[in-house]
């Protein structure tokens, strides 16, 4: 894990609000991605001014076997549909596709869909046309792009996490798809030496992010459920979207700030309003007791 002196940084750029300040100057926002992950959402919150503490609490492993997604490439002209949910996912479907001696021009034939711009990126980066991305950066959201009568009958792949949310397969099939799962990878809880999150805790920063419900849930693990409201006390949770932060929710933590759009830029500036509304609200006190 990361210690709080290599994940803090603050880096001085013209971003100032209207007292001339940075709009995050002084803020001390905790980060919960992979450790590979974590650069854009650190390099965008320094950019507003703010110190930020690393906090990884996933790590990206490989599934134990590679047969049952090896087994799905081999058998590309069976599916209709091809659905990814995470950068990770595409990836190592990619990875394993190339692997199989294949390429992405076998995928010409399925209608690709992709939840977030994150996601439907890297299929693009890598020469991969995607068909359908929903509006709202959901699962759900995803199955209202597909229709609700073009499903019926067809054939879907879904390679993802070994632990993910059964909405989109299970939605699927009500509406007569045949859709087959496949593990492309699994997060786990990275190891941690003991008392090392309540160090990086201390003091105690003003936000922490959640970018997934996985780091909520692995962050939850990390602290000790019992010590996951102890440990967050006074600190505002930030939520990259609604699937987040209903899983922060059932963990007994408040979500003070959610993205309106899912993506790492939505998150750093649902947090930028937040504390833009909260100076706005401190004015607006000040200038009423003076009044009185």
């Amino acid at each position: 894990m990361a210690s709080a002196d290599s994940g803090c940084n603050v880096n001085r750029v013209d971003h100032l609000n209207e007292s001339g300040r940075q709009p995050l100057a002084g803020r001390r926002i905790a980060i919960t991605r992979t450790r590979e992950q974590a650069g854009v959402l650190r390099k965008q919150l320094a950019a507003l001014g703010a110190g930020v503490i690393e906090i990884p609490t996933i790590e990206i492993r490989d599934p134990a076997s590679w047969e049952p997604l090896d087994s799905a490439i081999r058998r590309l002209g069976e599916f209709d549909y091809l659905l990814v949910t995470s950068v990770n996912g595409v990836r190592n479907f990619l990875r394993r596709l190339k692997a199989g001696g294949r390429d992405v021009r076998d995928l010409k034939r399925l209608t690709i869909g992709a939840i977030g711009p994150a996601t439907a990126s890297e299929f693009q980066r890598n020469g991969v046309r995607v068909d359908v991305v929903p509006r709202r950066y959901v699962a759900e959201s995803l199955l209202e792009a597909l229709g609700a009568d073009t499903v019926r009958g067809k054939r879907f792949l879904v390679p993802r996490a070994k632990i993910a949310r059964d909405v989109v397969p299970r939605v699927l099939k009500e509406r007569g798809a045949k859709v087959e799962v496949v593990e492309a990878y699994e997060t786990v809880v990275p190891e941690a030496p003991a008392g090392e999150l309540q160090r990086l805790l201390t003091p105690s920063p003003d936000v922490i992010t959640f970018t997934s419900s996985s780091t909520a849930t692995h962050f939850a693990r990390l602290a000790g459920k019992a010590q996951v409201t102890r440990l967050l006390r006074g600190v505002a949770v930030a939520s990259i979207g609604p699937v987040t932060s209903y899983t922060a929710r059932e963990l007994g933590l408040r979500v003070a700030i959610e993205a309106k759009e899912s993506t790492i830029p939505g998150l750093v500036k649902a947090i930028e309003d937040y504390f833009r509304g909260k100076a706005s609200a401190t004015k607006t006190e000040v200038r009423n007791h003076k009044s009185h």
